[in-house]
């Protein structure tokens, strides 16, 4: 199990470094934008197109580390009053649930890429379904890193949970 998630942690980083490369780029293009409309007095249009697919891509891969690292806000008032055992099953509720909803964002996701498939973009010339990309990818990180929580939790290896714990840090 160490060794799977020393991978997870290897795919984590490399999704954050990623997400967080979008956000700087997606400032850039955003600034240049602006830069010109107001100075240039012509407007760069394909900037907006290209921002929002980026932005996709850092909204769908940092959420899938925040499921693994544990940093998404939860309901735990319930939990304060209940038995290690208990909190441990509930949390492997939730991690399934997790599951789920990334499943059906693979799902869907696929759905609307093939359909999307022989639209393009017109500012941009590439198919409308690269806007549908990092839905299934971020689903596909999220189940992953989801059973990885729950085998995890089976083996007896620290969970990450929002305010309690850290993974350790050869797991991060």
């Amino acid at each position: 199990m160490r060794k799977i998630a020393r991978l997870m942690a290897i795919i984590a980083r490399g999704a954050l470094w990623i997400s967080g490369c979008g956000l700087v780029l997606m400032t850039a293009l955003i600034a240049w934008q602006v830069f010109g409309r107001f100075v240039l007095n012509d407007t760069p249009t394909w900037t907006e197109s290209w921002s929002v697919i980026i932005m996709g891509w850092f909204i769908f891969l940092g959420a899938a580390v925040g499921i693994r690292e544990g940093y998404h806000l939860s309901f735990d008032v319930l939990l304060y009053a209940l038995p290690n055992n208990v909190k441990q099953w509930l949390y492997t509720i939730s991690d399934i649930v997790v599951v789920a909803f990334g499943v059906g964002m693979i799902a869907y996701g696929w759905q609307l890429a093939v359909k999307t498939w022989d639209t393009t973009i017109p500012n941009l010339g590439i198919t409308g379904s690269a806007t549908f990309v990092a839905l299934i990818v971020g689903g596909v990180l999220m189940v992953l890193f989801s059973l990885e929580r729950i085998a995890r939790r089976a083996t007896g290896l620290v969970t990450a949970r929002f305010g309690e714990t850290e993974l350790p840090l050869e797991d991060r």
